[in-house]
């Protein structure tokens, strides 16, 4: 009766041939991002390879990639640093449980409680972060082993081959999109680095000048299981959960993220809570197979999308095509400048940083643009998960602030000399002191009647400022009715029981029980 797709052929086709495209343009940046880390290269490569494919087969988005990422990397750098990178592997094996229990607990669709102010601010935060991460590679270590900046030639190299790299991608991106500009840019510079023998640190330099190996070469190969050589003690607990939490956090939210924005390109819907069970086994297997984890990438799906990329097919190709090149090709690899990897990451900053945000911030309320600016600064110095956190916090106050001051009350007099106050607006912690500051029980009749057609019970907060309302009227001798009130204030006073000790007016339409909180 329908057909899914008109022509299977074609689409397959597509499939593949965006997946070949995707593969290349991850190499480059899965080897950046383990810069990044401070971790060899083909661990990122690796990492790149084990969650593209897993979340390829089981994730609930066709057509999103996912692989080693800066928001994953910019984590890990502390532990790597501190601790050593066995530890990463055990946080990166906590991180993938922690992202399965929240399939299962179905958390995924708390994504839809980020407001997009707090969405700019990260996105701008990752940009910000991720370039900052690159200033490092502008450092050489001098023949006493102490890290400095570069000086002379070497600086005016590397930052020219930097340019060039940017430049080519740029022109690139505008002249055709059937190969990764990424790619070409980077095989240009290699070739003009070897022919011209130029002074720049390639990726074999910098692999030996961080392991301190001067025979250290890139060993390319089918990722093997290892468990982590770790204590498994409650010590090794307390050092790898932090890292561990704000890693499944920021992963999941970067995933759920991407998928919301594939949902948008290509009409659909993606499942959110069966990717986050697939993105946390791919994590487990990433932790026990020397991967340094990963999530979605925003940059790698538009690829994709924008290449044709619909189905699994895709991420499929991607992730096998990627492996091939690290098995048979890696000693290539060892030959690219750390300048172009450089000039790739700066083209991925200014693709990633929404420079839209400057030019709508004098046209959004105070608040929002408070809020881009504080979640960017605290994904700076602290991390993404809590800036998202943070965010969320600060955007729900003012929400509440916003709903507080919104609260009135109509007043009128019926025939029986019955005093009828018809409420507006919601009912909850924020809005109490404005909702009892509306009654004068002192001036009142002695029967009155709240209407709450217009208005809601939302918290314990609004339960206890009606039973104090109550009080006050119970006081002086009056009587307090309450009618028309929705099934969940219903639900919630009747909860409250005895608490609040005021007739329900019976409501011939809503068919409210007459005395329920007596």
């Amino acid at each position: 009766m329908f057909k899914l797709q008109s022509n299977p052929h074609v689409r397959l086709r597509s499939d593949i041939l965006s997946g070949i495209t995707v593969a290349f343009a991850l190499v480059p940046e899965a080897v950046a991002f383990a810069f990044v880390a401070g971790v060899d290269p083909i661990v990122g490569l690796h990492a790149a390879f084990i969650i593209g494919f897993l979340t390829a087969v089981f994730g609930g988005r066709p057509g999103m990639i996912s692989g080693a990422t800066g928001a994953i990397a910019v984590v890990l750098v502390a532990l790597v640093a501190t601790h050593g990178i066995e530890y990463m592997f055990a946080a990166v094996v906590l991180m993938g449980v922690l992202q399965v229990l929240a399939g299962v607990l179905r958390l995924g669709k708390f994504i839809r409680m980020v407001p997009h102010p707090v969405m700019l601010g990260f996105v701008n935060g990752l940009a910000i972060v991720i370039f900052l991460a690159q200033l490092g590679q502008f450092k050489t270590v001098n023949p006493d082993g102490v890290m400095h900046w570069m000086q002379g030639g070497q600086l005016y190299t590397m930052l020219a081959l930097v340019a060039t790299t940017m430049v080519g991608i740029f022109t690139l991106q505008k002249l055709t999109k059937a190969i990764p500009p990424s790619l070409v840019a980077i095989v240009g510079i290699t070739v003009v680095v070897m022919a011209f023998g130029l002074n720049a640190p390639t990726i074999v330099d910098y692999l030996q000048s961080m392991t301190g190996d001067p025979d250290a070469t890139l060993h390319g190969g089918f990722p093997t299981f290892s468990i982590p050589m770790v204590p498994l003690t409650f010590e090794t607990l307390r050092i790898v959960l932090p890292y561990a939490v704000i890693l499944a956090a920021v992963g999941l939210i970067e995933s759920l993220l991407t998928l919301t924005l594939v949902d948008e390109l290509t009409d659909t819907r993606g499942r959110g809570n069966k990717e986050c069970v697939a993105q946390g086994a791919a994590n487990v297997t990433c932790g026990f197979f020397g991967g340094m984890g990963g999530c979605a990438m925003i940059g790698q799906s538009m690829i994709n999308v924008n290449s044709g990329g619909r189905g699994r097919t895709s991420g499929v190709t991607a992730a096998l095509v990627l492996l091939a090149f690290v098995m048979f090709a890696s000693g290539l690899i060892e030959m690219v400048p750390v300048a172009a990897l450089v000039g790739v990451m700066f083209m991925v900053v200014l693709g990633t940083f929404e420079w839209s945000s400057f030019r709508v911030l004098h046209k959004i309320p105070v608040s929002d643009a408070f809020v881009i600016v504080l979640v960017s600064a605290v994904t700076v110095f602290t991390d993404l998960a809590l800036a998202v956190f943070i965010g969320v916090i600060v955007s729900a106050l003012v929400f509440a602030w916003k709903h507080a001051q919104v609260i009135h009350a109509a007043t009128e007099l019926n025939s029986n000399g019955t005093k009828i106050y018809t409420l507006h607006g919601p009912l909850f912690f924020g809005s109490i002191k404005s909702f009892l500051d509306l009654f004068d029980p002192k001036n009142d009749p002695n029967d009155v009647v709240i209407e709450f057609q217009h208005t809601r019970v939302s918290d314990h907060s609004a339960i206890e400022a009606i039973d104090n309302l109550a009080e006050r009227y119970e006081r002086l001798g009056k009587k307090l009715h309450l009618r028309h009130l929705s099934a969940d204030c219903r639900k919630l006073l009747r909860k409250a029981g005895s608490m609040v000790e005021v007739n329900v007016i019976e409501d011939p339409h809503y068919h409210v029980a007459d005395d329920a909180l007596a």
